[in-house]
């Protein structure tokens, strides 16, 4: 693996990094070993004229163009940055601190389908013509979904929804006094809806929450895409499967859903429910199941009961609207509403209990902080401590 010795010049970097990338592909189909070192080698003899700090930051980026996400490996390890965005060939697009910006770094349609291919391919997963929309889950547990053309008018397009465990309090969610009702919900275990928009960190809030269900306690957790890091003693994490290009049948949340009431759980988690599985989980809470944690998508407490409704309906039982309306007043206890701010910061901005009669809702609690207590919860196996300091409050 040799190549002449030769200055940079006028030559851009991104061509040198191009060219250094061809012939270390080369080498590896020509069964060559290729590390580290070879490649800080090959950085040397091909832009001798570079200072030893840009020949290594040279030779990194070949590096990650051959493993990991290439280009994009360096956003991605940026503490600041939530989400990563590729709009097809061109430049790379970021969310960071709730902003959106566009970076300098660009990658090529080659480059683009690689990159694709090696996330999806190693989960059994295809992106293509055929199979256009597909979401993935790297090891760290970010989430990824692609569009490939003809669906993705200039695509392939790539976004990447970063995963972060990272240990957050209640209370960086709302004032003391609505922290403190919060962790007595969960452990008087009532059964919580957390609402809000895309973005608005209801997967980090509902982990958050699920920090205090009693360390006794068997968790089942079931999402579309595994995110949840329960730190947990007990805990059983279920995934929904698309159909494999193996032809394997899909698995759906609905079908997870059902099968976690067959595996003794105290606690059910549904990361977020999209559709008929709303039908399933609303079961769970009306059979004995207490203190099941879920998030859906809604711009507040009401049209998050509203959501529900539609979605209970979708799973075609033939319930009439008031049936349904009667079912989620009796298996759901409280909603939880989080917004996200201008600077990007998440926060819950409501708490309503869900109550008889026309108004349906209660607030206990809003942006400013706590406003009333709950009725007792029917439910609760646990009373309210005997002075807890958001009564004093």
């Amino acid at each position: 693996m040799t190549e002449s010795a030769a200055g940079v010049g006028p030559e851009p970097l991104a061509t040198v990094e191009r060219d250094l990338h061809g012939l270390v592909v080369e080498a590896c189909l020509a069964g060559e070993p290729v590390g580290m070192e070879q490649i800080s080698e090959l950085v040397r003899q091909r832009a001798p004229l570079l200072s030893p700090e840009l020949q290594d930051a040279l030779a990194h980026r070949v590096e990650a163009r051959l493993a990991g996400l290439g280009p994009l490996e360096a956003l991605v390890a940026l503490e600041a940055v939530s989400d990563v965005m590729v709009n097809g060939p061109g430049a790379v697009w970021v969310e960071e601190g709730g902003t959106l910006r566009r970076t300098a770094v660009t990658v090529g349609e080659s480059t683009l389908h690689q990159l694709i291919e090696r996330v999806v391919a190693p989960l059994g997963l295809r992106a293509d013509r055929t199979s256009p929309l597909t979401d993935a889950r790297l090891s760290d547990g970010s989430r990824v979904n692609v569009v490939m053309p003809p669906v993705a008018v200039d695509g392939p397009y790539l976004v990447i929804r970063r995963f972060r465990a990272c240990a957050l309090r209640l209370e960086d969610f709302a004032p003391a006094p609505v922290a403190a009702l919060l962790r007595w919900l969960v452990t008087a275990r009532t059964n919580i809806v957390v609402s809000g928009g895309t973005g608005a960190g209801k997967t980090t809030f509902l982990n958050t929450m699920a920090a205090h269900i009693p360390a006794d306690q068997r968790i089942v957790t079931v999402e579309d895409a595994a995110e949840l890091d329960l730190q947990a003693a007990h805990v059983v994490r279920l995934e929904a499967r698309p159909p494999s290009i193996e032809g394997l049948a899909a698995v759906t949340v609905r079908h997870l859903v059902r099968n976690a009431l067959r595996m003794r759980p105290d606690r059910i988690l549904v990361g977020e429910v999209r559709g008929a599985e709303a039908f399933d989980m609303l079961q769970a809470m009306n059979t004995g199941h207490d203190g099941c944690l879920s998030t859906c998508h809604a711009n507040s407490p009401p049209d998050a009961l509203g959501r529900l409704e539609t979605m209970v309906l979708m799973a075609g039982t033939g319930l009439t609207l008031q049936a349904v309306r009667d079912q989620i007043g009796a298996a759901v206890d409280f909603v939880v509403h989080l917004a996200r701010g201008p600077a990007g910061t998440r926060r819950v901005v409501a708490v309503a209990e869900v109550r008889g009669g026309p108004e349906r809702l209660a607030t206990l609690a809003d942006a400013a902080g706590l406003r009333a207590l709950p009725e007792t919860p029917p439910r609760a196996f646990d009373a309210p401590p005997a002075d807890p300091a958001w009564l004093n409050l």
